[in-house]
Order: structure tokens, then C-alpha cells, then sequence
């Protein structure tokens, strides 16, 4: 019955964030090595773009007694990141926790595991994504867990003050040293983008825009000659 608990991390920079709620988690993934969680993650309901601070949170088995704590330490702008340890029997959010997450102003929770009452947080309007429902629940047995210690959520290393990107299109984990990096990508491959839709748009080709025919010549070429 052992509780590792580490103060709550520092919030994302606003503007960060901001320049990172641009962006569909897709575009991402057209470059990202790591941070993308498993496609099993997915939206409870139709959700909009979420960002915000991760907050880490292990729970083992059946015990969400340290979820019921986390609850009350939540801030306006955080994430809830939640890894189940490979539990996917017991559903360890429901409609009443969630309305005490809501409350506290968090912008969404992210489950390596399974909710409940998909209909409340529906209707709750608190952003949640998990791998799918349950009918037994987990409750307070005493076993332990971590908060804002390193987690493993969704194949991805997740640390506290990461930031959380998640769209109807899955969910991303970025490391707050990395951030400044990958949002610079992002805006470049953005707006390469828009420039090959245009062009597609008026009828160009698209291996022509994006250089694929050029590349697709020039290995020919280079294939030929050895």
C-alpha cells in the first residue's frame, strides 16, 4: 500500500500552447518519432481539440482511491493522464469523478484503460478518451498508485507537464523540452501543406508538389546507371 505522490508539474505556457491547439494530432504523425499514443485511446463522444498540462496518474488493479485525491489537485488547463497498467477489466471513471474533474476546471482526462456511463460524460461535456467500456469498477481498496510520477500511457513515456494534444483523430504526449522543436515543425509542415492542397486544388499533380516524382525519376535514374 505504497503512494508515490510528487507535487503537481508546471503548467504549459499558455502561447504554447495555444500554437499547439493549431494543429490536428494527424499532422503530427506525419513526423513524430515518439509522443503518439496507440489508436486504442479513443474519444468517448464527439469532442473538440483538446490541449493542455499533463497531470500523471497510475492506478493498479481495482483502486482508484488515489484517482478520488487527484480529483481535488486538479487545475484549470490540466489533462488527466491515466495509466491502468494494462487493466482494461474495470472501468476506473465514471459519471460522479468526472463531474468533480469537470468541476475542478481540467480540460480532459486520457484513460490507458476503460471508463463507464458513457451517456454522463457525454452529457458532462469533459473531454475523455479511453480504450472502451466496462461494467465492474475499480473503488477504494488502498493498493497505491503514483501521481505526477512517469507513466506508460498508450505505448508512450508520458512525464508530468508534458503536453497533451487529442482530436477525434487520436491522442499525442509532447515532452515540455521538446515542444519549442516540434510546434517550429509543425508550422513549417502546415503550411507546406496548405500550398500542396491549393495547388491540387487548381489541378496540378500531386507527385509534382510534393516531390515524389522527382525522387521517383531520380532513383530510376540512379537505379539504371549502377
Amino acid at each position: 500500500m505504497t503512494y508515490a505522490i510528487a507535487p503537481m508539474p508546471e503548467p504549459v505556457p499558455a502561447d504554447r500552447l495555444s500554437r499547439l491547439a493549431a494543429f490536428e494530432t494527424v499532422l503530427l504523425g506525419h513526423f513524430l518519432d515518439r509522443g503518439v499514443m496507440d489508436p486504442g485511446i479513443a474519444p468517448v463522444g464527439p469532442v473538440a481539440r483538446l490541449v493542455g498540462t499533463a497531470v500523471t496518474l497510475t492506478l493498479p488493479g481495482f483502486d482508484s482511491t488515489l484517482l478520488h485525491h487527484a480529483a481535488g489537485l486538479l487545475r484549470p488547463g490540466d489533462v488527466l493522464v491515466i495509466d491502468r497498467r494494462g487493466d482494461t477489466r474495470a472501468a476506473c471513471l465514471g459519471g460522479g469523478v468526472a463531474m468533480a474533474i469537470r468541476n475542478a476546471g481540467a480540460a480532459g482526462v486520457v484513460i490507458d484503460g476503460c471508463h463507464t456511463d458513457t451517456a454522463e460524460l457525454q452529457a458532462l461535456g469533459l473531454p475523455v478518451f479511453s480504450r472502451g467500456t466496462a461494467v465492474l469498477t475499480t473503488r477504494l481498496t488502498g493498493q497505491g498508485g503514483a501521481l505526477n510520477r512517469p507513466a506508460c500511457v498508450g505505448g508512450v513515456p508520458v512525464l508530468p507537464g508534458d503536453a497533451v494534444l487529442a482530436d477525434a483523430l487520436g491522442v499525442v504526449s509532447l515532452h515540455a523540452a521538446d515542444l519549442p522543436g516540434v510546434l517550429d515543425r509543425a508550422e513549417a509542415l502546415q503550411a507546406l501543406t496548405d500550398r500542396t492542397i491549393a495547388g491540387v486544388a487548381r489541378g496540378e499533380k500531386i507527385g509534382q508538389l510534393s516531390g515524389a516524382s522527382e525522387m521517383v525519376a531520380r532513383l530510376s535514374a540512379e537505379e539504371r546507371a549502377g
